[in-house]
């Protein structure tokens, strides 16, 4: 059971995950496990994927891991990513967007709680298009997102609050209460 949790963790994060935060993410799960026991399963786990005939490797650079994407199919996954890229936002994708530009800066629990469905797709997608920006607040121990540069550069403003109706927007007082309630 201890393979399939770290297995999870590592193919929803979306970046290099240390063996010590495996660990220490594990333990506040209750999990009883230590340091030998993940590198043990994370050994398992490259014997398990670095061959030929996996679409996935795990890659481990000093004590981070992550899973890629098998190098002999880098033309076609890159090719997918340069569609993908290139392709419109979805009507998810830019009300999400619309969201993040107005009341940024933002939790992704916030946004999910406005939107009503779970914005990680989104979120990533947005992210790797470079329309918005990750902030680790850690005085408040939180992450929040909010638009970029090349946000704003694309829609031709130099700031949010150039947005339409920005301030009666940024500032709602039925979407503050309501944030409050919930």
């Amino acid at each position: 059971m201890l393979k399939t949790k770290i297995e999870s963790l590592l193919f929803v994060s979306p970046k290099p995950m240390t063996i010590g935060s495996l660990v220490n993410f594990l333990k506040k799960q209750s999990e009883k496990t230590t340091l030998e026991e993940v590198t043990a399963v994370i050994e398992e786990l490259k014997s398990k994927y670095n061959n030929p005939e996996s679409g996935l490797q795990l890659i481990q650079a000093g004590d981070s891991v992550q899973f890629v994407s098998n190098a002999e199919a880098s033309g076609l996954v890159k090719q997918f990513l340069k569609e993908d890229m290139t392709g419109e936002l979805t009507p998810a994708s830019l009300e999400a967007l619309t969201v993040i530009a107005y009341r940024g800066p933002i939790t992704k629990a916030e946004l999910e709680q406005i939107r009503g469905v779970n914005c990680s797709l989104i979120i990533r997608n947005l992210l790797i298009r470079g329309l918005i920006n990750v902030i680790e607040e850690k005085d408040k121990m939180r992450t929040v997102y909010e638009a970029t540069t090349d946000f704003l550069k694309y829609l031709g403003i130099t700031s949010v609050k150039e947005l339409p109706d920005y301030e009666r927007l940024h500032q709602a007082v039925n979407l503050e209460t309501y944030l409050a309630q919930n």
